[in-house]
């Protein structure tokens, strides 16, 4: 299975600060047990909210776009990985020995296999996303 692991973000982060030195040593160690495993597909770090910029749909209103930063520093990503895993339980115990200091907070969530969206994603649907996910694997 796959699990998005959502890094949340905090005062800290979204104030600019980078890790130091023995941080960065102490996730890529992490990262690289990760990937001599076979679980780590994907992973970055994302800038401050600051940098960013949201877009609000509305239901008679042309999308709405709002800069950032944003409020609630706990509620957004300030960064991910994406695993390959055998089970949630399998990526829990690797999210918990992630290097992570006191009162940060790792979000496991489970990513949608085409199963879990039942007859809704017809035979058509299916081989249209394989054919995107093959010209997408290409370039």
């Amino acid at each position: 299975m796959k699990v998005m692991v959502f890094v949340k973000s905090n005062a800290r982060i979204e104030a600019g600060t980078l890790p130091s030195t023995d941080e960065m040593i102490a996730m890529g160690n992490f990262n690289e047990a990760l990937v001599r495993a076979g679980i780590l597909l994907a992973g970055e770090g994302l800038h401050a909210s600051a940098r960013g910029k949201r877009v609000r749909f509305g239901d008679a209103t042309p999308p709405q776009v709002e800069a950032g930063p944003f409020a609630d520093p706990g509620s957004l990503v300030a960064g991910f990985w994406l695993w390959q895993v055998r089970s949630l339980d399998e990526a829990l115990e690797w999210a918990q020995r992630a290097p992570f200091a006191p009162g940060d907070v790792l979000e496991l969530r489970p990513i949608m296999a085409e199963e879990d969206f039942g007859e809704a994603f017809s035979t058509e649907l299916r081989e249209k996303e394989q054919r995107l996910r093959e010209q997408s694997a290409a370039r």
